[in-house]
């Protein structure tokens, strides 16, 4: 008799072999109520659980057949509010571990949400999957390109369910949008254009502190090389802007809307890659652009460009992040929520879909929480059924893969061609070497 772990597990198996539809071969609808466990809820840990995390937590829980059973998080005030949201949320209270390496030890643990910072994403994950957890992994899905490439190799290898937060592959009026696209409603597109903008304020001149006793420090840093003091200024968000540990606006906050661009023109990666910019209007600790733009050729028919503004506000298309294709035939805006707008040539508004339920510009932990229950239903339905994933690691790392090239330009001043078939940098070795990172020894990612 088939135990509900070993059912989870084979299903996981089993999820490479689909390609359309939602039940594995071999399995009806019926057959899975025969099966003990195939109805039970299945049991999550959440990894990094400070603000998106939390968020991340109390969404999944909200859905049905699903228990959040475990939290992790180096910062014990951390762990002990997402205990009391889970709680609170679906009445069940679940257990504490600071140390990721031993949740994983769980038996009884299905799948991980992993939201921990950048620097701890793709080690994470890459853990939980020989682990042999089911992980729905937060953007961007890494550090660098280098542990993408890593990703998706171990998905393949470990056989699980790896789906990313590109939430709003799942949010209807977007997929709705794509398809109407596809369709030539605005003719053969040419060009893309994404942006983020946000009035953040300066992070100023870390001090040099004792560590509080809130946080493990050392497994805080976990994989990354080692700074010699802890700084007032690093926890718990400025972390974003130290190349050490962040990714900048590009990781944090363009995938989502490269991601969209390259969903709706049907391009992978590009042929070239330049980013200008700086750090124009404070000066302090933070490393990356406040001020940047990134431009992606797939081709000599294709251009993907996006505009990042982290310290004016001013929006585009009266948004303050969204993407517009245009096309031959005319324009279609896609705003922060679900909703977008046609336009034809003469910019004249043709279609307008409008929506409800909205993004909330400035809410960094939990932005569009009645939209992410769609992308949080089909991960579960990806581990219980075999349904593909709208936002599967590939997707994910892809479209992450572009924010860090442009990343890359931008920090070496270069512009380089790129092999459109896997990413690779040509002919730059200055951008090369930053392709990958130096490990803390020990934490090093191996398949």
């Amino acid at each position: 008799m088939t135990t509900r772990r070993e059912f989870i597990r084979n299903v996981a198996i089993g999820t490479a072999a689909v390609s359309v539809g939602g039940i594995l071969p071999g399995f009806s609808a019926k057959s899975y109520k025969n099966i003990i466990g195939a109805n039970d809820k299945i049991r999550m840990g959440a990894i990094g659980v400070n603000s998106r995390g939390n968020a991340l937590a109390g969404g999944f829980t909200r859905e049905k057949g699903c228990e959040v059973a475990y939290v992790c998080d180096v910062d014990s005030r951390a762990m002990e509010k997402c205990i009391a949201n889970v709680a609170k949320i679906g009445g069940n209270t679940p257990k504490g571990e600071k140390d990721i390496r031993k949740l994983l030890e769980i038996k009884d643990l299905d799948a991980v949400i992993i939201a921990t910072p950048e620097h701890w994403h793709a080690p994470g994950a890459l853990m939980a999957m020989k682990a042999g957890k089911h992980v729905y992994l937060e953007k961007p899905t890494s550090h660098n390109p280098a542990e993408d490439k890593i990703l998706m190799q171990a998905v393949r290898k470990y056989n699980v369910v790896a789906g990313t937060g590109m939430q709003r592959r799942s949010w209807p009026n977007i997929i709705n949008a794509v398809k109407e696209i596809r369709d030539g409603a605005i003719g053969k597109v040419y060009f893309g254009k994404a942006w983020y903008t946000n009035n953040r304020t300066s992070i100023g001149t870390g001090k040099i502190i004792a560590v509080p006793d809130w946080i493990d420090w050392e497994l805080w840093q976990g994989p990354a090389p080692r700074v010699a003091n802890y700084k007032d200024n690093y926890l718990h968000y400025h972390w974003h802007w130290f190349y050490n540990w962040g990714t900048g606006e590009g990781g944090n906050n363009a995938v989502h809307f490269l991601d969209i661009l390259r969903w709706g023109m049907d391009v992978t990666f590009p042929t070239h890659v330049n980013s200008s910019g700086g750090r124009y209007v404070y000066q302090d600790d933070w490393e990356f652009p406040d001020t940047q733009i990134m431009n992606f050729e797939f081709g000599n028919d294709k251009l993907i460009t996006w505009e990042g503004r982290s310290c004016n506000g001013r929006n585009v298309e009266d948004s303050s992040v969204g993407c517009v294709f245009y096309g031959e035939k005319g324009s279609l805006v896609i705003g922060g929520g679900n909703a977008y707008k046609i336009y034809d040539l003469k910019n004249q508004l043709v279609k307008d879909i409008t929506s409800e339920m909205s993004f909330k510009a400035g809410d960094t932990s939990n932005p569009t929480q009645q939209l992410d229950s769609f992308h949080f239903s089909n991960f579960l339905d990806g581990i219980r059924k075999g349904t593909p994933l709208n936002a599967d690691i590939n997707v994910g790392c892809i479209s992450t893969m572009l924010a860090h090239l442009g990343n890359i330009s931008q920090r070496t001043k270069t512009t380089f061609a790129t092999n459109p078939s896997n990413g690779h940098i040509l002919d730059n070795r200055a951008a090369n070497k930053l392709w990958s990172r130096k490990y803390q020894k020990g934490w090093e990612m191996e398949l």
